[in-house]
């Protein structure tokens, strides 16, 4: 597990919110064989919610192969919910939680001025 997914984790945790990680992979892209060619495995599901939540800590330009997963994976199964929490929004999250001092640790050295957008 990633730090940053630790976090998360821990904060999900603390507020008594039920999560498995990573427990399903869904097929994105299969030769005429049926071996799966490209996949998605979302890094939590929270049950109460009915949600898939996938992080990411890429810069915007760098983060669009995730964003592509994600939308592929809405076409391919539009009756499951997910959520892309991005480098942006999981800044802010760790700031709003007092931890502002670990982002440099957990995602590098953003401008944090970006996370109060």
């Amino acid at each position: 597990m990633h730090p940053v997914e630790a976090e998360f984790a821990r904060l999900l945790s603390f507020y008594g919110i039920l999560w498995q990680y990573e427990p399903r992979t869904f097929p994105l892209a299969t030769d005429e064989d049926g071996h799966v060619l490209e996949a998605i495995t979302p890094d939590f599901y929270l049950p109460s919610h009915d949600l898939f939540i996938e992080l990411t800590t890429l810069r915007h330009a760098l983060a669009g192969l995730k964003h592509r997963k994600i939308r592929r994976m809405r076409q391919l199964y539009p009756d499951v919910s997910i959520k892309l929490v991005d480098r942006k929004q999981m800044i802010a999250l760790l700031i709003k939680y007092g931890m502002e001092t670990e982002v440099p640790n957990l995602i590098g050295n953003p401008d944090l001025t970006d996370a109060a957008d």
